[in-house]
């Protein structure tokens, strides 16, 4: 394996704890944004938000 410089490695470091928070952050808006998206099965009432927020 290539050995790397430790300014290297602070910048992947740094990369790779971005990629880390931008998933931790947008992972549940994106599945709910999916999920809104595509609406619910034939026969179930329709999703909105209230409908989430009430039960």
């Amino acid at each position: 394996m290539a050995k790397l410089s430790p300014d290297t490695k602070k910048k992947l470091t740094a990369v790779v704890n971005f990629g880390k928070t931008i998933f931790h952050w947008s992972f549940i808006p994106t599945v709910l944004y999916l999920g809104f998206r595509q609406g619910t099965d034939p026969g179930m009432p329709p999703i909105t938000i209230m409908s989430l927020l009430w039960q």
